[in-house]
């Protein structure tokens, strides 16, 4: 199967998603209500939905079947991905998300609209960390909904509880570094976030409990969760690229990573290979969000100057040959499914958006 075959199953997935919202809704208390529905359009906004299709992928590669029955446990990373946007934009003062307003700012405005009493962002912040909580006991919910054997469902649920704790380990990680000078924050820091945070969440588990959920051990998809992190890492390092602004024609993105003040391995090289003046270029962006653009820009030049941009390009060509190394000689995964994990690794690391 190719990675488009497994893009016709998400209207399914779509629609699963739809109707959990709609099977919660009369359950809940009516001033629930609302709320709820603020969830539902969030996470129907849509998104590239590749952690789904991931569980997808995972159930193929490790059963070589049809990944229909997964279709629950692929709305349930979905279900866990709007959880860590809606928080993710809460700590990162987002305003947007998914061409509409982020969830605390669409709530801070109902605040205002509706002249309610108390402040505006502690209500706006309030309610969307506790709608960002809600969103687990839907993402749990999906996966035991899924039929497949009770060992099954157990390993993908611990599965699930090991990516949930190392991702927030991560995002601590990330927002203690961010506290940090550029010069004390080392590579290695860098890429355990990436890890951690990212790779884990977005790649490895999602393939880990398809396969799980197809009747694996852990044991037996030992070969797939390192390709995955090794991809999954290399699939932030482009992020951080695209976040700092390079190729912004082709994706529409700023530099926005840069003035948020992201201590991403752009920064840290630049800042290790940079001489007193780049750094107080590089100093007078990082964590001011009203720089002016002809600071972002010489801050991009830096990066440029000092061989940083050519160095995270060269980690994540380095990344992805590991990967695809790892992949061929590998006996425990299955030769027909090799074409489609090295089409999910183009897919993710060969990108502009």
């Amino acid at each position: 199967m190719q990675l488009a075959g497994l893009y016709r199953y998400l209207p399914e997935v779509e629609r699963d998603l739809a109707r959990t919202y709609a099977r919660e809704r009369p359950s809940a208390p009516p001033a629930i209500r609302d709320y709820l529905d603020v969830n539902r359009e969030f996470t129907l906004r849509g998104g590239k939905r590749f952690r789904a299709i991931l569980v997808l992928a995972g159930y193929h590669i490790a059963t070589g079947r049809p990944p229909r029955p997964v279709l629950h446990a692929a709305a349930a990373m979905e279900h866990f991905q709007s959880w860590m946007l809606i928080h993710d934009d809460v700590i990162d003062h987002a305003e947007e998300r998914r061409g509409g307003p982020a969830v605390h700012r669409a709530l801070t405005s109902a605040h205002l609209r509706e002249r309610r009493e108390g402040s505006p962002e502690d209500y706006g912040v309030g309610l969307a960390i506790t709608l960002g909580d809600l969103e687990e006991p839907f993402t749990v919910e999906a996966i035991l909904a899924v039929r497949a054997a009770p060992s099954a469902r157990l390993a993908a649920l611990a599965e699930y509880v090991s990516m949930t704790r190392l991702t927030a380990y991560g995002q601590l990680l990330d927002i203690r570094n961010g506290t940090i000078p550029p010069g004390s924050v080392s590579e290695r820091d860098v890429l355990t976030v990436h890890e951690l945070k990212s790779a884990i969440y977005t790649v490895t588990a999602p393939l880990l409990i398809g396969g799980l959920l197809g009747g694996n051990r852990r044991a037996a998809l030992r070969d797939l969760a390192a390709v995955g992190t090794d991809m999954g890492v290399a699939f932030q390092l482009r992020d951080d690229v695209l976040g700092a602004g390079f190729d912004a024609g082709a994706t529409g993105k700023s530099s926005n990573d840069l003035v948020e003040g992201k201590r991403t391995l752009l920064v840290v090289r630049a800042w290790e290979n940079g001489s007193e003046a780049d750094r107080e270029r590089l100093a007078r962006v990082l964590g001011h969000p009203s720089a002016p653009p002809e600071d972002v820009e010489r801050a991009r030049e830096v990066i440029r100057a000092t061989g940083s941009l050519d160095y995270s390009e060269r980690r994540i060509r380095e990344l992805t040959d590991g990967a695809l190394r790892r992949l061929a000689r590998s006996r425990s995964i299955r030769p027909a499914a090799k074409p489609l994990l090295r089409e999910i690794a183009d897919r993710l690391v060969r990108r502009s958006s």
